[in-house]
């Protein structure tokens, strides 16, 4: 089981997140509280050792910023969380996880659309795209839309409910953001019990 922290602006935390566990950190560049500038991004990615996913997340940007954006950073992977379409995610070289807010039980037929390798499945669409704390409802997914993808479950996860959810739908990787802050900024002790948690749970899960 593969935990993502969303959301992070500065070296000590993320070095922190890395040292309790952590596989992959996202880096937000798009309309958000949590929104990193480059230079910052820069330092954060250049302190990370190699194995650990560095996701820089974005909402309807052009394939030109993000491609330039990935490469002076050094980005592994990108989040598209906007209204791209099956199409535009077809055209990048690198990995690309695809985001989809999920409301309805129809939001779930997107996930045959899109050839990503990686979707993201998050609650409803609130003021940002992403990173709102609120999931949605479990029971809408069924076991045959969780075939042939690699499902990152995110939207309102916390120490509190991670366990449910991963016995429920055993997704490929859990992400987290808002869940693990107090007063809008991430509190490690909330992180690293996070983590602790998933781990407990998943490997009680084999």
């Amino acid at each position: 089981m593969k935990i993502k922290i969303c959301g992070i602006k500065d070296v000590s935390t993320a070095l922190a997140i890395v040292e309790y566990g952590a596989d992959a950190i996202g880096l937000v560049f798009a309309d958000s509280k949590r929104k990193i500038d480059m230079e910052s991004a820069i330092e954060i990615v250049k302190e990370l050792p190699d194995f650990v996913m560095k996701v820089g997340v974005f909402v309807n940007e052009t394939k030109e910023e993000m491609e330039r954006i990935a490469s002076c950073i050094g980005l592994t992977h990108l989040q598209l969380h906007g209204d791209e379409t099956p199409e535009f995610c077809q055209t990048f070289a690198m990995p690309i996880i695809k985001a989809l807010s999920i409301k309805h039980k129809n939001d779930l037929e997107k996930i045959k659309q899109y050839p990503c390798e990686s979707i993201l499945l998050d609650g409803p669409k609130g003021r940002y795209r992403g990173g709102n704390g609120e999931a949605f409802d479990w029971n809408l997914l069924q076991s045959e839309d969780l075939q042939s993808k690699q499902f990152i479950l995110a939207g309102g996860l916390h120490e509190e409910n991670v366990q449910e959810a991963i016995q429920r739908i055993n997704p490929y990787m859990v992400d987290v953001s808002s869940g693990v802050e107090t007063e809008g900024k991430k509190d490690l002790n909330k992180i690293k019990s996070f983590i602790e948690k998933v781990k407990i749970t998943a490997l009680e899960e084999k």
